[in-house]
């Protein structure tokens, strides 16, 4: 683990005892390497509730409660899935706050519409919208995975406030 991934751990793990939050994920291109990274500091366990790998498309009905419809009218690579992950990771938890990731890391894979580098996420916490955002990262499959992971875990932390 390097250097900024692990400092992101902390300054995660930190942020959520200090709210008393606990963090459920669902994961599809980055394969739960958020999850890793969230559990490489020690005590995480007191903020990281589980994670959900939901690669495949049935995965992510069968898991997360991913409508078929909305995988059918918009891929699994968009806001509208990504979305409904992260609902589903909160709703199949007792988690207070998710992240959901969905993309396409290449090298294959891509689509004019949905070029490899394009990376769906989204946060919710309880009782408030999902939140969602779309990126385009640039790269090899590993540099953007990373960016990805990088991109979620800051996200989740100015939801939660970051530290007080």
């Amino acid at each position: 683990m390097d250097d900024q991934l692990a400092q992101l751990s902390v300054v995660l793990g930190t942020a959520c005892r200090q709210h008393q939050l606990a963090i459920a994920t669902a994961e599809s291109c980055t394969g739960g390497w958020v999850a890793q990274v969230i559990t490489h500091t020690a005590g995480s366990s007191a903020w990281f509730e589980r994670g959900f790998v939901t690669y495949s498309n049935q995965a992510k009905i069968d898991m997360l409660g991913v409508r078929l419809a909305t995988l059918e009218a918009y891929g699994a690579v968009s806001l509208e899935t990504a979305g409904e992950m992260a609902a589903g990771a909160l709703c199949h938890s007792a988690a207070q706050i998710s992240l959901a990731i969905t993309g396409v890391a290449g090298p294959t894979g891509g689509s004019p519409d949905k070029p490899v580098g394009t990376v769906c996420f989204a946060w919710c916490m309880k009782d408030h919208a999902v939140q969602t955002e779309q990126c385009e990262f640039i790269g090899d499959r590993e540099s953007i995975r990373r960016q990805a992971v990088i991109h979620a875990l800051q996200g989740l932390l100015s939801r939660i406030g970051g530290v007080n």
